[in-house]
This record gives structure tokens, sequence and C-alpha cells, in this order.
């Protein structure tokens, strides 16, 4: 699966991950390989994530993610 975190600036990350935590505004939801596609608005907290065995975390203020055919697209406010 693919992550891609997108600001105004950059693409601040872009690579295989295992797994990814979003705080969605209706509170944390986990993405896994294969999820059904989705839209989801984001709220300020923690976007965790997990590549090559190690996890890494990226505050944000809020954001609109777009998950389909296993990529994890996260638009950054």
């Amino acid at each position: 699966m693919t992550l891609k975190i997108i600001s105004a600036e950059k693409i601040e990350f872009e690579g295989a991950v295992d797994s990814v935590t979003l705080p969605g505004v209706g509170g944390l939801f986990q993405v896994l390989k294969n999820h059904a596609a989705l839209i989801s608005a984001l709220d300020k907290g923690t976007i965790t994530y997990v590549s090559q065995g190690e996890t890494h975390t990226r505050e944000i203020l809020g954001g609109v993610a777009d998950i389909k055919h296993n990529v994890v697209s996260v638009c950054l406010y």
C-alpha cells in the first residue's frame, strides 16, 4: 500500500506502508491493504504509519484523506 502526505508546499512523504492510522472527524481509523474506497475529513491529531517495520508519526491540523486502490492520499490544510 502507498501513502502520500501532501501539504500546500510539497509532498511530505510518499512510500510503501503496512498500515496508516488517521484522525477522522468521527474518530481514529486504521487503513490496511485492500481497504474499501473512502473519502474522509480529518481532524487535528496524529497520523501514524508503519513503514519497513518502523512506526512514524506526523501531527496535523486537519485535512482530507482519499483511499482507493491501495493508495492513501492525505491532503493537509
